[in-house]
């Protein structure tokens, strides 16, 4: 059984804070079971968008794992905010969020 959204979610921000990278809930999902994607901002301008992995890529092994994978990489704010928001409109209820980091780290397990 995979872990609740909302308690992942505040597991992940622990980390991000623990490896000295600030960490925000831009948007707030469903509790349960909202699909999370994480924005990391670079703070040079550019910033990185991580989207669940599609379901094919989970292993039979490992089926409660959370995997992302990275759908923009180093592009500006407007291109993140208008992907985010096309993903709003098709599920309403995911979750959106921040990391700052300037080495671009995302802290997630990447497919």
């Amino acid at each position: 059984m995979r872990v609740k959204s909302g308690l992942w979610v505040a597991a992940f921000i622990r980390r991000c804070y623990r490896e000295g990278s600030p960490a925000v809930v831009m948007r707030r999902g469903a509790e349960e079971a909202g699909a999370i994607f994480v924005v990391v901002d670079r703070l040079d301008g550019n910033s990185d968008l991580y989207a669940p992995a599609p379901q094919a890529e989970f292993s039979e092994a490992a089926p409660s794992d959370r995997l992302f994978q990275r759908v923009k990489e180093g592009v500006a704010g407007d291109a993140i905010r208008l992907a985010i928001e096309r993903e709003v409109r098709f599920d309403p209820d995911v979750w959106v969020l921040a990391v700052e980091d300037r080495s671009a780290r995302s802290f997630l397990d990447l497919v």
